[in-house]
């Protein structure tokens, strides 16, 4: 397993992958996320009845999850590229914000899209599905958390991205596999230490937070192994779990 992982992302940085995370925006300039490559909203087109666009807008982060999320993936892949694409304002957004700017990011050919969010509304499913299967096929690597509750959202359930719950063992790059899906992997997301709006920390629990690790571990593999496929990527991570049992030869 050792080997397996050394192979996959020992040594990686993250440099030269563009990695978009769809939140509440992102805190320019705190110190545990550091430059963002671009800021943008999903916000209501002027033109009444005329859906949602992706718009330029100064950073900004009107919750703190998105900070959490930027920073978590920056503790892992410190050299990649952040974007802040803002669906939320603030603890909520509307499932047509997350189709905007999810169409864009995927339009804008993101190796990794950080999805920390979901949506119980059935009406967005057929759409979010033809997203992430779009995105699949592009080669774009979508990263989605499971809901913290029991019920059913998307697009965490999709097959075509990475669905990802929680667990306690205070290690950042261990993965379980969940062999009972649709949940397929666990990392790290119980009682952690995280960016947070203001330029301070949190501690915080919930598979928002497990969810940008499995996306910094997304982002080192593609640092090493830039033509790798969403379906190679989600094996290598399967073949990485701690409780899969793939032995090092």
């Amino acid at each position: 397993m050792e080997r397996l992982r050394d192979w996959a992302w020992g040594g990686a940085t993250g440099a030269g992958v563009r990695v978009c995370i769809l939140d509440s925006g992102i805190e320019p300039d705190h110190p545990l996320v550091g430059p963002l490559d671009g800021a943008y909203a999903a916000v209501p087109a002027q033109d009444a009845g005329a859906g949602y666009g992706v718009l330029p807008e100064p950073p900004h982060d009107r919750f703190g999850h998105g900070t959490a999320c930027a920073g978590i993936i920056r503790s892992l892949a410190p050299q990649c590229s952040l974007t802040s694409v803002r669906v939320l304002g603030g603890k909520t957004g509307s499932g047509d914000a997350l189709l905007a700017g999810l169409r864009w990011a995927i339009s804008e050919g993101f190796d990794v899209v950080n999805l920390s969010l979901s949506t119980t509304k059935p009406r967005y499913t057929p759409q979010l599905r033809e997203l992430a299967d779009e995105a699949f096929f592009r080669g774009t690597v979508l990263v989605a958390s499971a809901h913290n509750m029991p019920v059913e959202s998307f697009p965490w359930r999709f097959s075509s991205v990475i669905s990802v719950g929680s667990h306690t063992v205070p290690d950042p790059e261990l993965i379980y596999y969940n062999p009972y899906p649709p949940v397929e992997f666990f990392a790290q997301g119980q009682d952690v230490q995280v960016a947070w709006s203001g330029h301070g920390t949190k501690k915080v629990s919930g598979n928002s937070f497990a969810t940008p690790r499995i996306a910094g571990l997304c982002t080192l593999v593609l640092s090493k192994h830039r033509n790798l496929r969403p379906f190679q990527i989600k094996n290598i991570l399967f073949l990485a779990a701690r409780n899969v049992g793939y032995r090092d030869e």
